[in-house]
């Protein structure tokens, strides 16, 4: 446990005041006690991952910031239980090594299993719900540990259940994959890392798309008219679409840009602050909104 310890370096944004205090609980247990301590007395805490979508406040966190670091993985056969701690791109690298299939399309995603279970992290067509059989969660208002199954996670784009109960914190996954041929699988992943490290260089402080893309079906009917067919890629139209026709690409706000190759990716070009990046994003929120008469959602969480 640290003491003001600044969040920009517990997220991909390098963005962030202090906070309060900073702990890391490496099993189930601690984080569980920790847990139980901290609603037991009051005090103000949140639990946060790998902090790749994450905008931390310029003035920090006046509380407990709570890491749960479990990244053990274990395999059995084409079943693979993974903790909520454990990095996806190893998970990705260790599941195709084995010669299992279904998260090779994740890779070059940043981040820690938990946070993409619970922003159901995909790309390339698939997300990870496709191979989740179960999760276990703190339930922190009851204390306990509880499990739900691929249903029960109420899975949708970027999106479940996890995302709305702020106060169910996922510990871990078991994940059901399928046998393949581990070259075929490694020349897929390296195809995928190529472009999406083109298009989000590992080093650039992002991250990655900050808007949702929109489900073709729920847009309003005169947007949908305004949208070519090629643009539409298996129901969605990209967030960039939007973005771009609205004079996105390029702009600033500090030490905050927008790509100018890429609408929908914002990054911290130099001393960038929270402030800057919330006013950004409101900004291309209000373009769209203008323009289109349509509402864009962040894929990025605040704390």
């Amino acid at each position: 446990m640290s003491a003001n310890v600044s969040l920009a370096g517990c997220t991909r944004f390098g963005i962030g005041g202090p906070a309060l205090l900073l702990a890391d609980a490496l099993t189930e247990a601690a984080l569980v006690a920790a847990c139980r301590a901290l609603h037991k007395s009051g005090a103000r805490y949140a639990v946060i991952g790998g902090g790749t979508n994450l905008i931390a406040s310029d003035e920090g966190f006046p509380g407990v910031v709570l890491r749960y670091t479990n990244a053990s993985v274990e395999a059995k056969d084409t079943r693979v239980v993974a903790a909520a701690g454990a990095l996806l791109q190893d998970l990705v690298d260790r599941t195709i090594s084995r010669g299992l299939g279904g998260l090779e399309t994740l890779t070059g995603i940043p981040g820690w299993l938990g946070g993409a279970i619970y922003g159901n992290a995909g790309a390339y067509g698939h997300s990870i719900y496709e191979r989740v059989r179960r999760v276990r969660f703190l339930d922190t208002a009851r204390a306990e540990i509880r499990e739900f199954d691929n249903a029960a996670c109420q899975f949708r784009y970027r999106e479940s259940v996890f995302k709305r109960r702020k106060d169910w914190i996922v510990l871990s996954a078991e994940l059901d994959l399928s046998e393949a041929d581990a070259d075929k699988l490694r020349e897929t992943a390296a195809e995928i890392r190529k472009i999406r490290d083109e298009k989000y260089p590992p080093t650039m402080r992002c991250a990655g798309s900050i808007f949702k893309n929109l489900i073709f079906a729920e847009l309003p009917e005169e947007a949908r008219a305004d949208v070519p067919l090629k643009a539409v890629r298996e129901g969605k139209v990209a967030s960039a679409y939007f973005l771009e026709r609205a004079g996105a690409k390029g702009m600033k706000r500090g030490g905050v840009e927008v790509a100018d190759y890429h609408a929908n990716l914002i990054f911290n070009a130099g001393k960038g602050t929270a402030r800057e990046l919330h006013e950004l994003i409101a900004e291309l929120k209000q373009r769209v909104r203008d323009r289109f008469g349509i509402e864009l959602e962040e894929e990025v969480q605040y704390i």
